[in-house]
């Protein structure tokens, strides 16, 4: 089961852009996509054929798994994520500090 999932919202915990927070874009085996988090120019040629215009275009890259972690809104901090198995034999995801239910 993956801890951190498209949608989640996560804070950075390490590295350059440590203390920021966003929401995940997409999950790419050990890496992730967060909006407004490692954005990086990229110097991109024009497509006629896709109407994409050429030049810099600045977009998010990717950061590794272990460096976010997921946002608690009832701390305002970033938590650990464990599973847990429901009497109902459904898997869903909790926080670790305070075994509250992430998914519903």
């Amino acid at each position: 089961m993956n801890r951190i999932r498209k949608g989640d919202q996560v804070i950075v915990i390490t590295g350059k852009n440590k203390g920021q927070r966003g929401d995940v874009l997409r999950v790419d085996g050990d890496r992730v996509f967060v909006t407004n988090v490692n954005l990086v120019k990229r110097h991109t040629k024009a497509n006629p054929q896709a109407n994409q215009p050429g030049g810099i275009v600045e977009r998010e890259a990717s950061i590794h798994i272990s460096n976010v972690q997921l946002f608690n809104p009832a701390t305002n901090k970033g938590e650990r994520v464990g599973a847990k198995v429901l009497e109902d034999g459904r898997k869903v995801r909790v926080f670790r500090s305070n075994g509250e239910v992430v998914d519903a």
